[in-house]
């Protein structure tokens, strides 16, 4: 087991299906940042159901040494540029982010980084789910855009090939 560094989305989609507390049985530490706990807070405070990272003790709030440099990505939200940003301060830990160009950027920098759909695959390897099909169709209705040809692939990696 490892570190992680998470982005406000894969807590939020774990968070609405049930399976939130799989990043604590799949990581020895996981991180947020401030700003993904104040993306997290507004979103509350707008009335969405959104996890309160203070609420679990398995996480912890940390943030870079060096503020992240918003001017290389101007399309990343205050969340992706933090954890981003602490991730390239530690470089063992897996960063957990769902945002497409956050995980090119983050990925052409070297960075070991999972999504959400990557921890309901371990989560399947490891036995604490039979199936991923239905879990996918939660985070759809959680709000998860999932292409057709994304969940295939992912049904095809569980080995759970629709017919």
């Amino acid at each position: 087991m490892t570190k992680a560094i998470c982005n406000a989305s894969p807590l939020l989609y774990l968070y609405r299906i049930g399976a939130v507390d799989w990043l604590s049985y799949l990581f020895d530490e996981v991180w947020v940042t401030t700003a993904v706990v104040h993306e997290l807070e507004e979103g509350r405070r707008r009335g969405y159901d959104v996890p309160d990272p203070l609420n679990y003790s398995w996480l912890r709030v940390r943030d870079p040494q060096q503020p992240p440099f918003e001017w290389l990505a101007p399309d990343l939200g205050p969340g992706e540029l933090s954890v981003i940003a602490l991730a390239l301060e530690n470089p063992d830990c897996i960063l957990l982010i769902d945002d497409g160009l956050a995980r090119r950027i983050a990925q052409a920098a070297g960075l070991a980084v999972w999504g959400t759909l990557r921890v309901l695959l371990e989560a399947k390897a490891r036995g604490w789910t039979d199936r991923i099909g239905p879990l996918l169709d939660r985070l759809s209705h959680a709000g998860m855009w999932l292409s057709v040809d994304i969940r295939r692939r992912i049904l095809r990696m569980a080995g759970e090939e629709e017919g």
